[in-house]
């Protein structure tokens, strides 16, 4: 460490993060996003995790997903029929409490997706 070098605790209250401007100030142009923060959650809505559940405890892993706004795709095909039901019955309580989604795939595998998540080409009445 070299004698410019500063400790966090040396910085600590004597710099403030100050916006430079709101986020309805950024300039617009035509075909373009209005912030660049838009064009960086459009990014990330484009992402989902595969998460395949086999004991309730990792029911919890699928509501923090959910939670942080990352669509999940919830296989339980590996989960005894008890415990899938455990599941499948705790993510829709999940579902209804963040008014999100839940698209069934295929037999044991299910969609849950975020408010605001486009979802397209699934098939109705997959066999059950």
């Amino acid at each position: 460490m070299s004698g410019h070098d500063a400790t966090d605790e040396q910085w600590e209250g004597l710099a403030e993060v100050v916006p430079l401007r709101s986020g309805e100030a950024w300039p617009t142009w035509p075909g373009r996003p209005a912030t660049p923060a838009a064009e960086a959650e459009t990014q990330a809505r484009r992402r989902f995790v595969v998460l395949r559940v086999n004991v309730f405890a990792d029911a919890r892993e699928v509501a923090e997903t959910l939670m942080a706004q990352v669509p999940v795709l919830l296989d339980l095909t590996g989960a005894e029929t008890d415990v899938a039901k455990r599941v499948l019955d705790f993510s829709s309580g999940v579902v209804f409490g963040l008014g999100s989604g839940m698209h069934r795939v295929d037999r044991n595998v299910f969609l849950l997706a975020p408010p605001g998540t486009e979802v397209k080409g699934l098939v109705t009445g997959a066999a059950g």
